[in-house]
């Protein structure tokens, strides 16, 4: 009883790590304040993922040092720091410089806050449980995320938007406290260390490569999808702002119910057929997207790639810890490094949305689709379990 008592302020830091996902719908509004280019506005998740190449293994090490619980606060510092910097001084800087102290405290809070979940629940089962129920909760979070975007701009007016950082900020304050007053045992220190050069050279292996190109992909259609499904609504059909919100929040709907349908099917199914029917249906929906000629089938094909996409990141996660057992604190900040494909993805969407419209841009994210169609042929199923 008292290690749940002692989860409940672990499980709710995921819902601070859902709060990155706002950068789909806060940038559209970043876009109209300051005359941004879709090109330049493409940038704004950039600033939140790209933080996950440079600190996966270096935050990973110095975990620790520092402990997993005074990791997942120094995250939460981060982020409080970075969601009142507008109210300091409005302009593009300080939004810029949200965005990034958002991305950096998202990124080593991902890092360390599974881990910490470990300290608190030392049976297998509940742990995963718990895991699962921590993704849902940070689907929650995604979902909420453009409410409180939406409530900033009816209360304060749009030109207000960014009000909605220090709701964010005052959120993850209070989730800190919770954390820092809970009594949580310091895990013991580990003797590895791993060196950004020896993590790299994991990606001599071919499947290891495959794998890491595989959760660079499926992030950035992740990131990529949310950030264009309001953009695709606006455009095609003349969807005003507070309509547009329902764009993402079908995208992350379909994702929750499809990542809480794929834990229970996954004990029962192979990864690899499960990973491979799951990626054509996502094929298909972004083909469909791709001309959809009204609203309606629009929203369906967006929560399709959502619903049939949620589980293909935790699908290869584990395929690449079944690939190198021996190595997993290795494998674990290498395939953290590749979720700068978030930030890596979009800006290509958005010069691709200028250069030639909407439908461009949903090209760049079949793209990425297709290689992802390739990576589930590509693996063995003769290693599932």
């Amino acid at each position: 009883m008292k290690a749940i008592v002692k989860a409940f302020p672990v499980l709710a830091a995921f819902f601070v790590m859902g709060f990155c996902d706002i950068v789909g719908i806060s940038s559209d509004y970043m876009q109209q304040s300051f005359g941004w280019s879709s090109t330049m506005t493409g940038f704004v998740p950039s600033m939140v993922f790209i933080w996950f190449l440079f600190l996966g293994i270096p935050v990973g090490n110095k975990m620790n040092t520092w402990g997993r619980k005074n990791t997942v606060l120094i995250s939460m510092g981060i982020t409080v720091v970075g969601m009142f910097l507008p109210l300091l001084s409005y302009s593009s800087l300080t939004c810029i410089a949200a965005y990034v102290l958002l991305g950096i405290g998202n990124a080593i809070l991902q890092i360390s806050l599974n881990p910490l979940l470990n300290n608190v629940i030392r049976d297998r089962n509940l742990l995963t449980s718990s895991l699962t129920a921590g993704q849902v909760i940070k689907a929650v979070s995604s979902l909420v995320g453009p409410e409180i975007v939406l409530f900033a701009t009816l209360h304060f007016g749009g030109e207000h938007w960014y009000y909605c950082f220090p709701i964010l900020g005052a959120i993850t304050l209070f989730f800190a406290f919770w954390l820092m007053l809970t009594p949580i045992e310091r895990e013991q220190r580990a003797g590895e260390t791993v060196s950004v050069r020896d993590s790299f050279s994991l990606l001599k292996d071919r499947t290891v490569l495959v794998l890491f190109l595989g959760i660079f992909f499926i992030v950035g259609v992740d990131v990529a999808t949310n950030y264009i499904s309001s953009k695709l609504m606006a455009t095609r059909y003349a969807w005003g702002e507070e309509q547009v919100k329902f764009a993402p929040q079908v995208y992350f709907m379909s994702r929750t119910i499809g990542a809480l349908l794929g834990t229970f099917l996954l004990a029962r199914i192979s990864g690899v057929r499960y990973f491979r029917w799951n990626i054509l249906a996502c094929t298909l929906s972004l083909a469909i997207l791709l001309v959809a000629g009204n609203a309606a089938l629009s929203l369906v094909c967006i929560g399709g790639i959502g619903f049939f996409a949620s589980s293909v990141f935790s699908i290869i996660y584990s395929y690449a810890f079944q690939e190198c057992p021996s190595k997993i604190n290795q494998m674990s900040g290498l395939m953290i490094t590749a979720v700068a494909g978030g930030g890596i993805v979009t800006p290509f969407l958005g010069f691709a949305i200028d250069l030639a419209g909407i439908t461009a841009g949903l090209c760049v994210i079949l793209a990425c689709v297709l290689y992802l169609v390739y990576c589930a042929f590509a693996l063995k199923a003769n290693k599932e379990r």
